[in-house]
């Protein structure tokens, strides 16, 4: 894998209107890290939400909306990293068609996620070519951008596998161009006598002795050769790997930390268990949703002690309180020192204390509605112009390119 495509990092979100701290902590908070050590590229999963929800597309172009105003208003900047929306990029959909002409039908049925959700979501038709497909359209997402780096949970991991099984496939079919060798060779002399009798060490190194750090030298050393095109350069990625031209980048899954924001009620936030607070919910509604948590149960009176393990409001102590106020949590309700509400009150504020700033960002982009507009077409313009480049590409090597 080029260095250059290791640089570039994708995530979506399918558009569920607007997003509360369970996201923001467990997605956006890293968006916003990321867009500062990659070459980011964010996208809204409109196509993705018909998966599931297919009979209900009415909702999808305000609620696509509602979760770009989230994003700016949490620190996702525009000037930092592309957003856009996936069906404003037709090349995905192109990638999707003529990746599925190749991809066997048993690697879509083994993917984890897709007996899952027709376990979870049973009410539903699911028995789809769409949501069968899913996984794939994930994959053309991936690989129309070349990105190297894919921020997922654990239980996304195997879609990324799935891409990388996929790339490899279409560069095994198709990267094996008319006399590859013959234009390899040629490649490694424009690199100079001293480039070239390096670059034939370090692949003999990793060909022969599966040396992984030779591998990393030399394709260091191809990144920083001047004399060769794009396309010699993609084709001794290949060689230098024992395989053909490289199409089709093989992303890696960059593990995101487990979500730990839970919900009102201790379980993981979600709409699903209604135990959310929104990022633009009013101060006041706020206040009232974190009164009315429940507590440990043994604490019937203001008298009786409590266990804070046993507690769905000490786990948000875990998120927004120091040492000092923990302690003072775990003394006060051991003892029946302190009372559920005057436990909460650290909490109350910080959690008001963060999203003040992200309200108000969210109200003034809410009150520019062109502005969000022109951020995301602007964003698709970027990333379209990255997809065609790939699908010239593709076109080229599947001999789909009539002119």
């Amino acid at each position: 894998m080029t260095s250059s495509s290791q640089q570039r990092v994708l995530s979506g979100m399918r558009p569920t209107g607007k997003l509360h701290l369970g996201h923001y902590h467990g997605v956006l908070k890293n968006w916003i890290k990321l867009q500062h050590e990659f070459d980011c590229l964010f996208f809204v999963a409109d196509w993705h939400a018909l998966t599931t929800n297919y009979e209900n597309p009415h909702d999808i172009q305000e609620n696509t909306k509602e979760m770009v105003i989230d994003w700016l208003a949490s620190g996702v900047s525009q000037s930092s990293s592309k957003i856009f929306v996936q069906s404003m990029v037709p090349e995905h959909a192109e990638l999707h068609l003529l990746l599925s002409m190749i991809t066997p039908l048993g690697w879509l049925e083994r993917v984890p996620s897709y007996k899952d959700q027709q376990e979870k979501l049973k009410e539903k038709d699911l028995a789809t070519y769409g949501f069968l497909g899913y996984p794939l359209l994930q994959s053309a997402d991936i690989l129309i951008y070349k990105a190297g780096q894919v921020p997922v949970g654990e239980d996304q991991v195997a879609h990324v596998e799935l891409t990388r099984e996929v790339a490899r496939r279409f560069n095994h079919i198709y990267g094996r161009e008319a006399n590859f060798e013959e234009k390899a060779s040629n490649a490694i002399k424009k690199m100079g006598k001293k480039n070239a009798k390096l670059f034939k060490q370090l692949q003999k190194s990793y060909q022969e002795k599966g040396d992984y750090e030779a591998l990393k030298v030399a394709q260091a050393l191809l990144e920083s050769q001047q004399n060769i095109t794009i396309t010699d350069r993609e084709r001794l990625f290949g060689y230098l790997e024992g395989g053909g031209r490289v199409i089709l980048h093989e992303p890696e899954a960059l593990l995101t930390p487990a979500a730990k924001m839970p919900g009102l009620d201790g379980q993981k936030m979600s709409k699903s268990y209604h135990n959310t607070i929104a990022l633009r919910d009013d101060p006041e509604d706020v206040q009232k949703k974190l009164k009315t948590m429940p507590t440990d149960p043994a604490r019937v009176r203001r008298t009786d002690p409590g266990d804070p393990n046993k507690c769905p409001v000490w786990q948000l102590h875990q998120i927004y309180s120091d040492d000092s106020i923990k302690n003072w949590v775990t003394e006060g309700c051991c003892t029946a020192g302190i009372g559920c509400l005057d436990c909460k009150q650290p909490i109350i504020e910080a959690v008001l204390t963060e999203l003040a700033p992200i309200q108000e960002r969210a109200k003034e982009y809410s009150e520019q509605t062109e502005l969000v507009r022109n951020i995301i077409n602007e964003g698709c313009e970027e990333a379209r112009s990255i997809a065609k480049k790939t699908m010239e590409e593709v076109r080229h090597v599947m001999g789909l390119s009539y002119k």
